[in-house]
């Protein structure tokens, strides 16, 4: 799998194979495996033999949230190491560990890390690059950028960290690519072959994840993300919704706390229960593209404390929506889909209420999120608009 891949990154038409950060990832571009549209990810494959290295280099993003992930040939996480975990390189400070630090000009924003074939000290900046057991000396590594600050640069005003290769115990320095490879430009026998396996991989992934069985509108725990690119830092329920004429889906629960890194506030806000949240919505069918999310900053919150989610088409809409209701369009009404909600990084003391604890002890998160599990009820048009949310939901 991963071996098309790599062939996949250097068509003879792009720029040199050893430039960095071939691929690009968001809503717009490569959108695979249900990514959240706040998030931009730039992924890297390699192939490092024993004693081989690969050291980033870059500056801290002025973001919400970013990290470094590396995934094995089963398009499952081998290691992760998040923005305030990466030790800053001397004489610079890390702006998520340190909110002064975010005033600081980019030269005193830097940070290394290294990318080594074999176990890795993250106190060290080291990522474990291959996973155990694996037959093949290759894998990918993601940068992720969450909310960036400017939400023109997705990544975070900074540019995409610099590669530096050491293989067979020579230095080869690797600049980021002039552009993203787009691989719908890339055509011919091989790339069919390595998007046939793409998708193939995702979808069973994503099979394995949703099972069945389990009532629609209903959240739950997936049955496993292993093989979607899971980012270490969050975790999921979901449930699985399809469309009718004249019914829509209505969503209500307790929003967690975070911090408003785009009004100005510091991601190492202490007081906050998560880093991140949304609810997104992707479609059930290879590649599993997110079609719409609303994240925290872009939800609307009432008095209570509480979202209202409504996931529509235009046409099932009610003229007087209340306007304290967010809006999740529901794309191709030909699509049945998936509707998540994801928790990043929750504190100590929201811990037992999130999504984290109720996957850690194999609970029902209907039990352990309380009132921030999210309830669901499908409802017609015409009872939202005579009777409001509370009406759907039986409030």
């Amino acid at each position: 799998m991963i071996a098309a891949v790599v062939g996949f990154a250097a068509p003879a038409s792009a720029d040199s194979p050893l430039c960095a950060w071939r691929f690009m990832s968001n809503s717009t571009v490569l959108n695979v495996a249900f990514p959240d549209a706040n998030s931009t990810y730039w992924v890297m494959p390699y192939a490092l033999g024993p004693g081989d290295s690969i050291e980033l280099s870059g500056t801290y993003p002025a973001a919400r949230y970013f990290s470094l992930n590396t995934y094995g040939t089963d398009l499952d996480t081998v290691d992760t190491l998040r923005d305030d975990q990466i030790v800053a390189d001397p004489g610079s400070a890390n702006p998520f560990v340190d909110a002064d630090a975010e005033a600081l000009p980019p030269e005193q924003r830097r940070w290394h890390a290294t990318l080594v074939n074999g176990p890795a000290d993250h106190s060290r900046n080291q990522l474990q690059a291959v996973a155990n057991g694996q037959s093949t000396p290759i894998g990918l590594v993601i940068v992720r950028v969450y909310v960036p600050d400017d939400p023109n640069s997705p990544s975070g005003g900074v540019p995409l960290p610099d590669v530096k290769l050491s293989i067979a115990g020579a230095e080869v320095p690797s600049q980021p690519c002039a552009q993203p490879f787009d691989p719908a430009a890339y055509t011919g026998p091989v790339a069919g072959v390595a998007k046939a396996a793409f998708d193939q991989a995702i979808a069973g992934a994503a099979a394995s994840a949703f099972p069945g069985g389990r009532p629609e509108a209903t959240f739950g725990n997936p049955a496993s993300t292993s093989g979607l690119f899971p980012n270490g830092d969050n975790k999921y329920i979901g449930t699985r919704i399809s469309h009718q004429p004249g019914r829509l889906l209505v969503v209500r629960g307790r929003a967690p706390t975070f911090p408003d890194t785009r009004a100005g506030q510091s991601p190492t806000d202490p007081n906050q229960q998560v880093r991140y949240w949304s609810m997104c919505q992707n479609d059930l069918r290879s590649p599993y593209p997110v079609v719409a999310c609303a994240a925290d900053f872009q939800t609307a919150i009432d008095g209570s404390g509480r979202y209202t989610y409504v996931v529509a088409a235009p046409e099932d809409l009610p003229a007087n929506l209340d306007p304290g209701v967010t809006v999740i369009p529901w794309g191709s009404t030909d699509v049945d889909k998936v509707l998540f909600l994801r928790n990043m990084i929750p504190s100590a003391a929201f811990y037992p209420s999130s999504i984290q604890a109720s996957q850690d002890s194999g609970s029902d998160p209907a039990t352990t999120m309380g009132p921030y599990y999210p309830t669901a009820a499908y409802c017609s048009t015409e009872t939202l608009a005579a009777g409001g949310a509370g009406a759907c939901l039986g409030d």
